[in-house]
């Protein structure tokens, strides 16, 4: 398989006088496993479609391998791409489904049977050769619709929400297979998903959009620990968020106001942030947990609180506890034998100063 480049260079689309895509600039690796996220209306299947051809930015560039395929139409750019419901066709079997781009280039009968065979082998087919759609699982039909995808040898492979028709199990089971697939064909591969776990879990890097601007790009780590902004913070995991304004910085020390819970005196980061309006965003798993009247660990900055709610969720508890006139977030690892504490119990929050995030915007 080739592996591609694809850059999208300050493109923008509108319908009518909405806009969908601000000025995206993006550039996909060679062989990259993409991911665009963001949740529903935020343009990322907009996106997809126009690397398909199915639409039309109205300025900007698409290059692939360094070339403007923008006036290209979709049949001969040799991009595959996966379509949320599969789109098999119900009365052909799945040899005769698999072979249908192949059928549409006019190959050989010896280069169909060839590489339709091949194809069958690598998604693990080949005995559902003669099956129609309607006689496998929904895993099984996600699979003829890659084999379908990936037997014209296409530059770019795109995939629409490709895990969404699937129960929780199998989503879990077909994303690792996507992936394992994905790095043997070595294919640039670019796929859209609502689903924070699904994107980290399997993509190299990821971009994540909202209202049609990119908000921030890099891999799930990279996200998670640093996000740019509340709008990334809270959507790429969970974040506890508080808002407020950073009023004096010295030589060690930094003070941040918090909205509905006063001044905070907390440890100068390396790269502070500047004087004035600014949100401090921290995960729930970061935030220590103790009873009050316990002693906490000098690092961290305690504050006290009440809880409001606590929820069992198997390898964790969380809690959502009252700060000032502030609610927080607090995941806490189950073990057996150790209790949880109860809503209305008395405790301090620890929280980590390496561990907060300034965000201006």
């Amino acid at each position: 398989m080739n592996q591609a480049s694809l850059e999208c260079r300050h493109i923008s689309l509108s319908y009518g006088t909405t806009p969908v895509l601000r000025d995206i600039d993006l550039r996909i690796e060679p062989g990259e496993f993409f991911a665009l996220l963001g949740p529903s209306g935020s343009g990322k299947s907009t996106l997809l479609r126009l690397i398909a051809g199915f639409n039309q930015h109205q300025s900007g560039e698409l290059l692939v391998d360094g070339q403007d395929i923008s006036g290209v139409p979709p049949h001969l750019r040799n991009i595959g791409m996966v379509f949320q419901n599969y789109a098999l066709w119900p009365h052909m079997t799945v040899w005769d489904n698999v072979a249908f781009g192949l059928v549409e280039r006019r190959e050989s009968r010896d280069a169909m049977r060839r590489k339709v065979g091949a194809v069958l082998d690598l998604v693990g087919l080949a005995q559902y050769a003669r099956r129609r759609p309607a006689q496998l699982s929904g895993g099984q039909q996600q699979r003829v619709a890659l084999a379908r995808t990936i037997v014209i040898e296409p530059r770019l492979l795109l995939l629409d929400e490709p895990l969404s028709n699937l129960d929780k199990q199998l989503r879990v089971q077909m994303r690792e297979e996507l992936k394992n697939l994905q790095r043997k064909l070595g294919l640039t591969t670019v796929f859209v998903t609502h689903d924070q776990e699904e994107a980290m879990t399997t993509a190299d890097r990821m971009a994540v959009l909202d209202k049609g601007i990119l908000q921030q790009v890099g891999t799930a780590a990279g996200l998670y620990d640093y996000p740019h902004n509340r709008f990334v913070a809270g959507f790429v995991g969970t974040a506890n968020l508080l808002e407020g304004e950073v009023t004096a910085v010295s030589a060690d020390t930094l003070t941040f106001h918090a909205r509905g819970l006063g001044p905070l005196a907390l440890a100068r980061p390396a790269e502070p942030p500047a004087i004035g309006p600014a949100a401090l965003a921290f995960r729930p798993h970061q935030v220590s947990m103790r009873p009050r009247g316990e002693p906490g660990d000098g690092a961290r900055v305690w504050l006290d609180g009440l809880v409001e709610s606590a929820e069992f969720l198997g390898e964790f508890s969380r809690y959502r506890v009252r700060v000032g006139e502030v609610a927080l977030t607090s995941d806490q690892p189950h073990y057996a034998g150790r209790g949880m504490f109860a809503p209305g119990a008395q405790v301090r929050l620890g929280l980590d100063p390496a561990q907060l995030r300034y965000l201006d915007r």
